[in-house]
């Protein structure tokens, strides 16, 4: 999922774009749109006072995002309206889909709105590093999902990007064992996609494993374009054992490669991030994607509403919250029968974010 340019959305992308990538897909819209959050979520109920500015009625909120291809952005949206919906929050979207300049101008359209609070998902820093310093200076809240920010005031959310990368690299680690030639896809220059970096360089190093090579590249269709760039390294290097593709949609164009060129009995790919495309995708017959590692998108992008409820209404007191990730490897899926994220959710419940950002009047979605 990448994170810091555009989710990559980590997760993402995702991670972003997660985060930016980090990386984790919407319309393309090119006007901020009212958003009602319809979901078939439910929310459990509230019982505590609504504090202000919540106990006034609807709150105006505005999410300013980064988002990229794949389902984990439609997801992780989603839960976002949803949770937004059951606070009461009126929320306006804005998206501006990989387009930085387009960002900027939307973060100032939010600015300028007269919302109380704004959420970041996602973005390329030094394009909007400028306009969160001036929602701030003008006493805005703001909270940021997979985006490094300097400033001090802003409340930063995001995936426990190391902790994702090490889950699945543990299981690769299983899979492969000492002194293995792998592969390598992945960019640089998102948040969330460095920190999964830092942790492959470890592992590889402390498992003794032969980088064969390293290629990727991030666009507005990543898995496609990333199809040639690892068909001609594995044509180079058909031999290696598996590949690491931190990233839900990298993952997915090297699967891709990887039975183009007939290797998915010998290749085994290890991704990051986790939507219902990855699932289907994973469980498909002969997919040689065989682990990967991830939060629900959905919980995630309520639980981000939720921490922007809590900072809005003086309740927070932290200026950071990271959502933990939990292994999935394919074989798990395929012994339960797993087909989607709703039963996937009902399958680990370490998925569960519902105890994340939380509160007694705070009416709590449920994935």
């Amino acid at each position: 999922m990448p994170r810091t340019r555009t989710r990559l959305p980590i997760a993402a992308l995702s991670l972003a774009s997660v985060s930016a990538l980090l990386l984790a897909g919407c319309s393309q819209s090119s006007d901020a749109s009212e958003e009602t959050g319809d979901s078939a979520a439910p929310a459990a109920t509230a019982t505590g006072k609504k504090p202000a500015p919540f106990s006034e009625g609807k709150v105006k909120v505005a999410l300013v995002r980064q988002s990229g291809a794949g389902d984990y952005f439609e997801q992780w949206g989603n839960g976002a309206k949803a949770q937004a919906k059951a606070l009461g929050i009126d929320l306006t979207v804005y998206d501006a889909q990989a387009d930085n300049a387009k960002q900027a101008t939307d973060l100032s359209s939010a600015i300028n709105s007269g919302a109380k609070t704004i959420i970041v998902d996602h973005g390329f820093p030094a394009t909007i590093q400028p306009e969160i310093d001036k929602a701030v200076k003008k006493g805005i809240k703001v909270v940021v999902y997979d985006v490094e920010t300097t400033n001090k005031s802003v409340v930063s959310t995001k995936q426990d990007d190391a902790s994702m990368a090490q889950a699945v690299l543990d299981v690769m680690a299983d899979e492969l064992g000492k002194d293995a030639k792998v592969g390598y896809v992945n960019v640089a220059g998102y948040a969330a996609l460095d920190k999964r970096d830092s942790v492959w360089k470890k592992t590889a190093d402390a498992n003794g494993w032969k980088q064969a090579f390293k290629v990727g590249k991030v666009t507005d269709s990543t898995a496609t374009d990333n199809v040639p760039l690892v068909s001609a390294a594995l044509t180079q290097h058909s031999d290696v054992a598996g590949v690491f593709a931190p990233y839900d949609e990298l993952a997915k164009g090297t699967v891709l490669a990887v039975q183009n060129k007939k290797l998915q009995d010998k290749v085994k790919v290890f991704g990051a991030d986790v939507s219902n495309a990855d699932i289907q995708n994973m469980t498909a017959k002969d997919s040689p994607w065989v682990a990967t590692a991830g939060t629900d998108p959905s919980a995630v992008g309520a639980a981000v509403v939720r921490t922007a409820a809590l900072e809005l209404a003086g309740q927070l007191n932290k200026t950071s919250v990271e959502f933990p990730a939990a292994a999935i490897t394919q074989d798990f899926l395929k012994s339960k029968k797993i087909e989607n994220m709703d039963q996937l959710r009902k399958a680990l419940p370490a998925l569960n974010l519902a105890k994340v950002s939380t509160a007694d009047w705070i009416p709590n979605v449920a994935h």
